[in-house]
């Protein structure tokens, strides 16, 4: 008698898998590559005093997981190059913009997506390596013991422990945007007993970016009053949470509604956005804006409503516009900030500088947004959290490379 056994494994339980056995090819691909420059360098005979030279090592780092990071290491790689100092750009995107431009001195190579780039990076032989990735030695991604010192730069001017848990603990360094972020990671050191980085305000490169660009940006003809949508996403972000209940009396105002949703909702939340999108589909005064830059959208807006996104801070840094936010309650449980049991500058600095909107208001938006109108007190507590959360301004590269040339001229 013939049997047949079916064995069936559901999508879920394939996929990860799959990632299992790409993520084991790849590390044993680079495992063995590295065992064969091993073997040559040992049958040549170059060596130094402390074994057999090590070819694959590099001064200088920087490993870049998307396209959306490029602004943060724009001006590293520039300033590298200005020095003409050999930078190793590492990245997980092949339309990095880094391969657009034709630099002598930063070599650009992509080395793949999740798992194949942690391989790669696990075995890494360097000096210093920069990024903006957290979770080192959590996850996937561990320190290399051929790696001397590693740096993450902040891509963000608001709180450092918005990071999901263990984010930052095992770095040597953490960039920082602004003096104030170093008392809460420190806190959290001395709470966990782990390890002191180093804490360096450098200032924020993206913003350094974003603001030289926007400058450039021709005032928008014919202007009518616009009205900037930029949410975070998830269950507490304002598209997920309120959808059409805020939408759909800002499209009947008839004034111009951006709307910008997080990156993270073309991936996460697409069905979502197709509702929302197909619903307003025929108002001409509804746009969507999925641009990889946010700010042409900004420029033309003439106040954002948001939640606790980061974007609040960029509005306002660069444009020097009111803001209205959204308070979502936002679940601090997966967060390092969980753990200190207080306010957030994040959202103590908003309260301050920002115009609080209540669902409540949703029905009357358009006049709730035409009396809230801006004041030389909101404004005032926008230069205040400038100052504080944007520190060096337009110095951020230079700052940075000084410090990684530091730490590797003294190692």
């Amino acid at each position: 008698m013939n049997t047949t056994f079916l064995l069936y494994i559901d999508p879920g339980t394939g996929s990860m898998l799959f990632s299992i056995l790409i993520g084991a090819a790849a590390t044993l691909f680079f495992l063995a590559k590295a065992a064969f420059i091993k073997i040559k360098l040992f049958f040549s005979g170059k060596k130094d005093g402390s074994g057999i030279v090590d070819a694959s090592y590099k001064p200088y780092v920087i490993y870049n997981e998307g396209n959306q990071y490029w602004n943060v290491f724009k001006p590293v790689v520039e300033e590298f190059e200005k020095r003409k100092l050999p930078l190793a750009y590492y990245t997980s995107s092949k339309t990095d913009p880094v391969f657009e431009n034709k630099y002598e001195y930063v070599k650009a190579e992509y080395i793949g997506e999740g798992n194949a780039a942690f391989a790669k990076l696990n075995m890494l032989s360097a000096g210093f390596l920069l990024m903006t990735t957290p979770g080192l030695q959590v996850y996937q991604l561990k320190r290399s013991k051929n790696v001397k010192h590693y740096s993450h730069v902040l891509h963000m001017p608001n709180d450092a422990t918005t990071y999901r848990l263990f984010g930052l603990d095992y770095f040597d360094s953490v960039l920082l945007t602004g003096d104030y972020q170093k008392a809460d990671i420190q806190t959290l050191e001395e709470m966990r007993g782990i390890n002191k980085k180093e804490l360096v305000t450098v200032g924020c490169s993206y913003l350094d970016v974003l603001s030289e660009k926007i400058k450039s940006l021709p005032e928008e003809e014919n202007h009518i009053f616009t009205v900037l949508v930029s949410p975070s996403w998830g269950e507490v972000g304002v598209l997920k949470k309120y959808g059409e209940k805020l939408l759909d009396p800002l499209s009947k105002t008839g004034w111009k509604i951006i709307v910008r949703p997080h990156p993270q909702s073309k991936k996460s939340e697409a069905d979502m956005l197709s509702r929302l999108e197909n619903r307003y589909k025929d108002n001409p005064n509804v746009e969507w804006d999925y641009n990889r830059d946010n700010i042409h959208s900004m420029k033309r807006a003439d106040i954002m409503i948001s939640d606790f996104s980061g974007i609040i801070f960029d509005y306002t840094f660069l444009c020097n516009k009111p803001v209205m936010y959204v308070n979502t309650d936002m679940d601090l449980r997966p967060y390092d900030a969980y753990d200190l049991n207080k306010q957030l500058w994040q959202f103590a600095i908003l309260e301050k500088m920002g115009i609080k909107l209540e669902e409540k208001d949703f029905a009357d938006i358009k006049n709730v947004i035409q009396n809230a109108s801006d004041s030389p007190v909101l404004a005032a507590e926008r230069k205040t959290a400038k100052e504080t959360a944007w520190m060096n301004e337009g110095k951020a590269g230079e700052k940075i490379v000084d410090y990684m040339i530091s730490k590797t001229a003294n190692a």
